[in-house]
């Protein structure tokens, strides 16, 4: 499938999971009705307030609520979806998972967020995960129908070893459900994943919950569909809504044939691998 339709649900959070979990089933019923999109995404902790405190309210382990609830309603509609990300208890541990499941509703891949957001900024913001959450170990990319799909979460993004090593794995979609907040945002956030995009020639789909301002954390929101030549295919502002674009393989091999960046590494001189 060379071209299709992806979609991105910039939704509010709140502090009750069951709302939380049928706003995501509405908006994503939508994406496919509106926008006829074969992929949706959802943001970062879509089930759960962005906050140390909740996390460990909100954990569940697998199969749960959360992961039952997107694997019927991909199987339905015959979509893929990668499930944002929710705090995933595994034994004594709690992660920030993406889940990712195919048109049967059939989890074909996880993604535990590697590089976990410890962060001090003066006048700005202080916030530690590590404080309840456990780091993940494994690159994430799926092989699907569409195309390989690369797995990121939120502050994975700052890290280009890690984005590039997925593109040297095939992944010709990059999607990071993030939720960066209202000073890393406005610093960092556009170039970033036009960066990303370009850097690697690949489409990069970052999805951000809406923001608010009663909340303890306020996500930036802006979620983003760029193109492999860093141009924006569709954002939106910070509050609740669904953006979507076209994924278009072919002009993806047209960008990497004319300015082949991957091709023109000097692979003698450096290279990356896993340890």
């Amino acid at each position: 499938m060379s071209n299709f339709n992806i979609a991105v649900c910039q939704m509010l959070v709140g502090e009750d999971k069951n709302k939380n979990l049928e706003k995501a089933e509405k908006m994503i019923r939508r994406a496919v009705l509106e926008k006829n999109a074969k992929v949706i995404v959802l943001p970062e902790m879509f089930n759960c307030p962005y906050d140390n405190s909740y996390f460990p309210q909100f954990a569940e382990e697998v199969p749960g609520p959360t992961t039952e609830m997107l694997s019927k309603i991909a199987k339905e509609l015959k979509v893929y979806i990668v499930g944002g990300s929710i705090p995933e208890q595994s034994g004594s541990e709690i992660y920030n998972t993406s889940f990712i499941f195919n048109d049967e509703g059939e989890i074909v891949g996880r993604h535990r967020k590697i590089h976990l957001f410890d962060i001090d900024i003066e006048g700005g913001i202080v916030f530690k995960e590590s404080d309840t959450l456990g780091r993940g170990d494994e690159i994430t990319v799926v092989d699907t129908p569409m195309g390989k799909i690369g797995v990121a979460i939120c502050y994975d993004i700052r890290f280009p070893e890690l984005i590039r090593l997925m593109a040297l794995n095939e992944a010709k979609i990059i999607i990071i459900p993030a939720a960066f907040n209202t000073t890393t945002g406005p610093a960092h956030w556009n170039e970033l994943i036009k960066v990303r995009a370009f850097d690697n020639q690949v489409y990069l789909v970052a999805a951000s919950p809406a923001r608010d301002l009663e909340a303890s954390y306020h996500a930036y929101g802006y979620s983003s569909i760029i193109d492999p030549w860093g141009k924006i295919i569709d954002q939106c502002s910070e509050v609740e809504a669904i953006i979507s674009g076209e994924i278009d393989m072919d002009y993806l091999n047209k960008v990497r044939k004319e300015l082949p960046l991957l091709k023109h590494r000097r692979t003698d001189l450096y290279h990356l691998d896993l340890r």
